[in-house]
């Protein structure tokens, strides 16, 4: 069973690692704290969301359900459209791009990767799968994939900054696209 959580985990996760992978490309100058930032805010809410879901289990899914790929696609072409924008117009961030690690940066962001978690933790009530301990694997794996995309994109970045901005921004509003499809024809 662990070793489902731990795959289970490695899938909820890959939105944060994507968008950390676009958080890597963007900042000029990588700092420890972002790394903190990062992890934390990522795996953080991969960790109450499932928590949230499994403890508002069918109730809310339902509704939930109906609107959450309306609220990821709106979340991440936001994002992308605007990192496209700084890599077409050159709006570079501060040295240290703390801009694209503030709270108004880093909550939707991490509220649109978490989404599924919710879900995932709906499916783990009506399993009867221990969720405190479920969440706490989602949780660290999420942080340490989102540190390891940070990173990833930071060494990218640092050679073909405005392309890789881009880049960045296209794959995040083709993941919102992606996520809108599935939904749509899945319904």
């Amino acid at each position: 069973m662990f070793l489902r959580l731990l795959f289970i985990a490695l899938g909820v996760s890959s939105d944060a690692f994507a968008v950390s992978i676009s958080k890597g490309l963007s900042v000029e100058r990588l700092r420890a704290r972002h790394h903190w930032l990062v992890g934390l805010w990522f795996g953080g809410f991969q960790t109450l969301l499932p928590l949230l879901g499994y403890f508002a289990a069918s109730m809310l899914q339902d509704s939930l359900a109906a609107v959450d790929h309306w609220i990821i696609f709106g979340i991440l072409s936001a994002i992308g459209v605007n990192m496209i924008r700084e890599g077409v117009y050159g709006k570079e961030e501060g040295a240290n791009g703390e801009e694209g690690f503030s709270w108004r940066q880093m909550l939707p962001a991490a509220i649109a990767t978490s989404i599924d978690s919710f879900g995932v933790g709906a499916g783990l009530a009506l399993l009867g799968i221990n969720i405190w301990l479920s969440a706490l694997v989602i949780g660290l794996v999420t942080a340490a994939v989102s540190i390891a995309g940070l990173r990833i994109g930071y060494v990218v970045g640092s050679h073909w900054r405005k392309p890789a901005r881009i880049a960045g921004g296209i794959i995040l509003i083709v993941m919102g696209i992606q996520i809108l499809l599935d939904h749509l024809m899945n319904a």
